[in-house]
């Protein structure tokens, strides 16, 4: 029961759960070859990128904290012509990796059109990937302190230590400012990091899809019933560190959730996420050969946290340990108003998003950008789109991507 929570977070696993037990998605004519389906151990370039025809980079980056992250470089257009644009870093949401910018066709995967676009293009695979590593830790060690140690973390440590790892790595490769793109937990990662200063000196712009900020009027009934009933706590307290959606206790607790509200838990995705317009059916077995991808069950209580309480705040480790750890009762919350009111900012919002809710956004731009300079502030509303559309649309280019582009073509 613990762990069903985590499901309703973010919206790719509930895609490939979803998926796997028979939604049907929208049918196109993109019938873009699965060739490239082949052994992850190959890494991301080999079997993802040059078999599209691109050059490819391998490179790693490794934490404070000891976690070895992969990245992947795309200097080149298809046709080898070299970037002759800035510099953009793709950072992925929860349960993913940088697969998700490359698993459409070049025409529809955003690594892609920005590569033929001529930027010079890095993405990141965070430190739950099966792409990444550590040091010293593993994370399925047969030690279990070693293995909870493994998983002992949450987006606070992806936003203070492998984001800024990860941009001073591409800085010193390129001695170039970028450009950044996250996707929902990769948008948390970038306003945690900027709001207390940090990356700014290495940043042109930033552009957040499905962005996650506040998340006190999220309207996913579903994931808020997980969030108040602490069920990732429990899974926590139970010793389950690690989570990983589409192992059978995944699925086994999403539909307990679904149970509860009386949802039908052979169409999983809208309830979570909100309807998605636009994703290609004729992809979906290629999609759950790459994701999901596992997180912890620390960073899934840090979420119910933020809906529980509308606040954007250090981990909550009860009264005794903030004092300790803190020297108050509450843990201190990251002030988003601090970030630059010049820092270029692009938003991209889907109207039936459950997620990354207009609501919290609207929250987020009266809120925390009241006084945002609005030349620097840009908003894409999609009136169709819901949370997994902009990693999956196959007209996300249209939709968002170009626009996107052009908002970076102007910094």
């Amino acid at each position: 029961m613990a762990s069903s929570r985590v499901v309703g977070l973010f919206s790719i696993v509930l895609i490939c759960i979803t998926i796997a037990q028979g939604r049907k998605a929208l049918n196109t004519n993109n019938e873009f070859s699965a060739s490239s389906l082949v052994n992850n151990d190959d890494g991301i370039c080999k079997s993802m990128v040059e078999t599209q025809g691109y050059t490819c980079e391998e490179h790693k980056v490794t934490t404070s904290d000891g976690f070895i992250l992969s990245i992947q470089r795309l200097p080149t257009r298809r046709s080898g012509e070299k970037a002759n644009k800035p510099t953009v870093l793709i950072q992925h949401g929860l349960f993913q990796d940088a697969v998700v910018w490359l698993w459409n066709s070049p025409d529809e995967s955003l690594a892609f059109i920005l590569a033929d676009n001529g930027f010079d293009v890095w993405i990141v695979n965070d430190r739950a990937s099966r792409y990444s590593s550590h040091t010293s830790l593993t994370p399925n060690d047969q030690i279990n302190q070693l293995l909870q140690a493994y998983w002992e973390w949450s987006w606070e440590e992806l936003a203070n230590n492998d984001l800024p790892a990860t941009v001073q790595y591409v800085y010193d490769h390129t001695g170039q400012k970028m450009h950044f793109v996250g996707d929902s937990q990769g948008s948390l990662m970038a306003f945690v990091a900027f709001s207390q200063g940090n990356l700014l000196n290495m940043t042109r712009s930033a552009a957040m899809l499905s962005p996650i900020a506040h998340m006190g009027r999220i309207n996913s009934d579903a994931t808020r019933l997980a969030a108040k009933l602490f069920l990732a706590n429990y899974a926590y307290w139970l010793g389950i560190r690690q989570f990983l959606p589409n192992a059978a206790e995944g699925l086994m607790f999403l539909k307990h959730i679904c149970d509860i509200l009386g949802l039908d838990c052979v169409n999983l995705l809208t309830p979570f996420t909100g309807p998605n317009c636009c994703i290609n059916s004729s992809r979906i077995d290629y999609y759950l050969e790459h994701e999901p991808q596992p997180t912890s069950t620390k960073n899934l209580i840090h979420y119910s946290q933020m809906i529980r309480t509308d606040t954007i705040a250090r981990y909550d480790y009860g009264l005794l340990e903030n004092l300790r750890r803190y020297g108050r009762v509450h843990p201190p919350n990251y002030e988003l108003f601090a970030i630059p009111k010049d820092f270029h900012l692009f938003l991209g919002m889907g109207r039936l998003d459950m997620l990354a809710d207009v609501e919290d956004v609207k929250f987020l731009l009266s809120y925390e950008f009241k006084n945002h300079d609005p030349n620097n502030l840009v908003q894409v509303l999609k009136e169709n789109y819901a949370h997994a559309d902009f990693i999956m649309s196959v007209t996300a280019k249209q939709d968002v991507y170009d626009p996107m582009i052009d908002f970076f073509n102007k910094q």
